[in-house]
């Protein structure tokens, strides 16, 4: 197949003829967010996977703390919009990683590293973020890493 991007626009045009509307606008909103993001800078240009990855990600993070927010002020047919944008975007995204797996992950980015110390969480974070290459919450990771370093 082509790129994300590709991979998007296909998916969109398939729920469109689907008549799926919760697809079609979800899918229409991060084809917007990855335009905008093309064309935000000196130039326009086009954004690779990783790029277009990464946003899908931050818009399924936005759709998580969307629905908490709205089902924390009571207002669950919104949260439950919201939850299901999360849920078409999430398709997109890779799989998560197991607590075992991130333990793991982070237990060789660490002894890689070197880092032995709490002093030392800035570069074992970006160490471990780099090991779990967004397949894991940074909350996740920061609280792993953390948990490693002072033990």
């Amino acid at each position: 197949m082509g790129t994300l991007k590709d991979r998007l626009i296909t998916d969109m045009r398939t729920a469109l003829k689907a008549r799926d509307d919760m697809t079609t606008s979800t899918l229409r909103m991060a084809l917007a967010a990855v335009g905008t993001a093309e064309v935000a800078g000196q130039a326009k240009r086009e954004l690779g996977d990783d790029e277009v990855l990464a946003l899908l990600a931050k818009e399924a993070k936005k759709r998580r703390e969307a629905a908490a927010a709205f089902a924390e002020a009571g207002r669950d047919e919104q949260a439950a919009k919201e939850t299901a944008e999360g849920v078409v975007l999430e398709r997109y995204l890779p799989s998560q990683l197991s607590d075992d797996e991130l333990a793991e992950a982070v237990t060789t980015a660490l002894t890689a590293g070197g880092f032995t110390g709490m002093g030392q969480m800035g570069p074992a974070m970006k160490a471990a973020q780099a090991a779990v290459a967004g397949r894991a919450a940074g909350g996740r990771v920061a609280a792993e890493v953390r948990r490693q370093l002072a033990s």
